[in-house]
């Protein structure tokens, strides 16, 4: 897959879920009180929509149809925004703004905001659980539910959160850097991965293989958000999706420095590409991505910067 055929595939995925986002959000199209506003807020415009994308690509990929996805989808980028919301926090990392605009907390006050971000998160749960999902068996829509839900807990992105305040402006070691990435990044893409397959039938091996794909790419992910962070440069006009106030955080740059960081990034798309090997040409939207998600961070201007971040 080409760059541009990648670039095309993409927009294509995140207008149907950008469609479908709004469709979910028009049951409320009555009330118009603030929190409803909020929650609209933190989740338009919603950025590369990367999490939900892995749910469908990963369904598509074992021959599920897009509008059986496309709920869990959704949900998954639900309680995504819900963290971003309640990330920016003065509470947080008190950041002032996200992907150039001004914060949730900053438009709407810090009650507003968190009550926006709790909103998002139970509406997830409300939408796989409805009509939507009915024609989906309910021993699987059961499973699937307990797995975001997993994901997105004290075992995932809330467990991961906790560690990463605890750990903020004090040393610590790599193993603690990767125990935060992989619950607070990579849990909920490795579960956006995973439901999309078990939606689509996947087998057990095909799954365990996937969700080795899954831990990698949810690592690699977090380190490229870090480097560029750090760097503050970016390539092709991409971004990370952290706020500044990260680089007071525990991260791969500021453990060890800036060109080891992208080595590793290096290593981690080797081993994200190895996982997809069995799967030949199906999986070459999800190899594209991994190396786009990497990409944005591996490049010659990191082993400048990291003298002047040291």
């Amino acid at each position: 897959m080409t760059q541009s055929e990648l670039a095309d595939y993409l927009q294509a995925q995140r207008t149907a879920i950008d469609r479908a986002l709004e469709q979910f959000l028009k049951v409320y199209g009555g009330q118009t009180q603030a929190v409803l506003k909020a929650m609209r807020y933190g989740l338009f415009p919603g950025g590369k929509r990367i999490r939900p994308i892995l749910t469908l690509t990963a369904g598509e990929m074992f021959g599920a149809k897009q509008k059986e996805l496309m709920p869990f989808a959704c949900a998954v980028e639900l309680i995504h925004a819900y963290s971003i919301i309640h990330d920016d926090l003065p509470a947080m990392d008190n950041d002032d703004l996200r992907r150039g605009e001004p914060t949730a907390h900053k438009v709407f006050g810090e009650g507003m905001a968190l009550l926006a971000g709790d909103g998002l998160l139970t509406e997830a749960f409300h939408l796989i659980s409805g009509p939507e999902v009915r024609r989906l068996p309910a021993e699987l829509v059961l499973r699937l539910i307990h797995e975001l839900s997993h994901a997105a807990g004290v075992a995932g992105l809330v467990g991961g959160q906790a560690v990463d305040l605890e750990s903020e402006n004090k040393d610590v070691d790599l193993a603690t850097v990767e125990y935060i990435h992989v619950r607070k990044t990579g849990a909920l893409i490795l579960a956006a991965l995973r439901i999309g397959a078990e939606i689509a039938g996947a087998k057990t091996g095909e799954l365990r293989r996937l969700s080795k794909f899954g831990e990698y790419l949810g690592l690699a992910f977090q380190i490229a958000d870090d480097v560029l962070d750090n760097i503050g440069e970016t390539i092709a006009g991409e971004g990370g999706e952290s706020g500044r106030n990260e680089l007071k955080k525990a991260t791969y740059p500021s453990v060890v420095g800036i060109v080891q960081a992208t080595e590793r990034l290096q290593e981690l798309l080797k081993l994200c590409d190895r996982e997809l090997v069995s799967f030949g040409e199906s999986a070459a939207p999800l190899r594209a991505i991994a190396k786009h998600v990497i990409a944005r961070a591996v490049q010659d201007k990191g082993r400048a910067a990291e003298e002047s971040i040291s």
